[in-house]
């Protein structure tokens, strides 16, 4: 009995050895967005001088809601999100007079933005790391700040469920903003994440996110290897949330006192 006892022992040792190590769950979630334009953000010039809603002259065909695409790819619990139509969009409306003097139709121009920011977060101490880099080439100068999520809080569960990109989810609701956002989100995945920060469940990931202002919808989740280097934060210069948000004021600052003097050139 004992040698059957001890082969079988060594049996179960050699199955356990042989068996594959499970790999860190990593993937990536796609979210399609839409949220109203904040028309006092945009930079609307007419002959060279900027104009504000409000004014009489200010453009009347601009949409007031826009669409872009999200992603977060996460591994080893870290996530980096990456945005489409971040850039500065700048409407020109050029020509003698202006709407309705003859002059010429307006034109929207993109130029970019005057800085290159990255977001990334660190999903086992729930806090986000945001690098931002400063100046081109050899001037360029990146600096690093991290914050820890700020959750709302008063959230009510309901028992509604329903199927979002493939995954049970369950509904909630928030006060946030002064208004109450409907948050849909699901345990069923290995993190915990929300594209809208303060709207970062206790445990899962939300996957629907709707308010009078904005929409987050996942659209696709694809739980696929993801080299865990491409989401991990590189070091940088530490500055503090407020510093790093006057670094990106200042650059934004400069980059507008330029085109309007190239406008006015």
């Amino acid at each position: 009995m004992k040698t059957h006892s001890i082969l079988a022992l060594l049996l179960s040792l050699l199955l356990a050895a042989a068996r594959p190590v499970l790999a860190q769950p990593s993937g990536q979630i796609t979210y399609e967005a839409v949220r109203k334009v904040d028309l006092s953000a945009m930079r609307i010039v007419i002959n060279g001088e900027q104009i504000k809603p409000g004014d009489p002259n200010f453009p009347a065909d601009i949409p007031d809601t826009r669409t872009f695409g999200q992603k977060v790819m996460f591994a080893d619990n870290y996530a980096k999100e990456s945005r489409d139509e971040q850039n500065v969009v700048v409407r020109m409306v050029g020509g003698s007079g202006g709407p309705g003097g003859g002059g010429a139709p307006p034109r929207s121009t993109n130029f970019g933005r005057p800085f290159d920011e990255k977001l990334f977060v660190d999903l086992a101490n729930q806090k986000t790391v945001t690098l931002l880099t400063v100046g081109k080439d050899k001037e360029a100068k990146t600096y690093r700040a991290e914050a820890p999520i700020q959750r709302a809080t008063n959230w009510q569960l309901t028992d509604q469920t329903k199927k979002i990109a493939g995954y049970t989810c369950r509904k909630a609701t928030v006060p946030f903003k002064k208004e109450t956002y409907t948050v849909w989100f699901t345990t069923e995945l290995p993190i915990t994440y929300s594209p809208v920060r303060e709207l970062t469940p206790e445990s899962g990931v939300a996957l629907l996110i709707e308010s009078s202002r904005e929409q987050f919808r996942a659209t696709k989740v694809n739980l696929s290897a993801v080299d865990a280097k491409d989401v991990q934060p590189p070091q940088a210069q530490t500055v503090t949330p407020e510093q790093l948000a006057d670094l990106r004021q200042k650059a934004m600052a400069d980059f507008q006192q330029q085109i309007m003097m190239g406008e006015q050139n």
